[in-house]
């Protein structure tokens, strides 16, 4: 089989498919995938810092080394005395045991604060939506976060959007695959159909064939 006729024959089985779906109605191809599961929170889910956040480090009794400064691209930050010190991916605690460590060679007993101000969060963490949302975009995981919240900050789905088809791509399980009715969610107010996400989840929002 050539090249011509090979794309004959997949835009001929790519049409026959719309067609059964069509057919057999939306439920019959809607669901390839398991339904996402409505409960998803870790409790013991702590904020990872990442690379665009800021962080704002309180130095007891130093205040000459207490400064707010920005994570870099490559995940370090600097501040005095402290250069290049590894940030994203570790959380507030973390790090500012880090930055005791590193004080303890230039001061005595070290206490030190760490307080995010601006969130981005590491790339593993962020959730991102793609396809035919209003607004594609990439958020930062927030404990608790759902569907609804993602469908709000997104600006909901497009008149092209075929939206309870959508699948949700859960990294954190493997790249598992779930699917999700965004239509009845946002266009029937379906509260059944909200669930919460887990971080580096991927809403992918395909096009309506019809």
């Amino acid at each position: 089989m050539g090249l011509i006729e090979g794309k004959i024959f997949m835009k001929r089985v790519l049409t026959i498919g719309a067609l059964a779906c069509f057919v057999v109605g939306l439920t019959g191809c809607a669901t390839p995938h398991p339904a996402a599961p409505v409960s998803a929170t870790n409790a013991e889910y702590n904020y990872l810092i990442g690379p665009g956040d800021s962080v704002n480090i309180v130095v007891w009794r130093n205040p000459e080394l207490s400064m707010q400064v920005p994570v870099r691209p490559d995940g370090r930050i600097t501040t005095p005395l402290v250069e290049d010190l590894p940030a994203a991916g570790r959380d507030a605690s973390t790090l500012a045991r880090e930055i005791e460590k590193a004080l303890a060679k230039y001061i005595r007993d070290p206490v030190v604060t760490v307080i995010v101000t601006s969130f981005v969060g590491p790339y593993s963490e962020q959730v991102r939506v793609v396809g035919e949302a209003a607004r594609p975009m990439t958020l930062p995981f927030k404990q608790k976060m759902t569907l609804l919240d993602l469908m709000i900050a997104v600006g909901g789905i497009t008149d092209f959007a075929d939206g309870n088809r959508a699948t949700l791509l859960r990294t954190s399980e493997g790249s598992k695959q779930y699917s999700v009715r965004l239509r009845d969610l946002i266009k029937r107010g379906d509260v059944s159909a909200n669930v919460e996400l887990k971080p580096g989840d991927v809403l992918i929002i395909p096009q309506s064939w019809f």
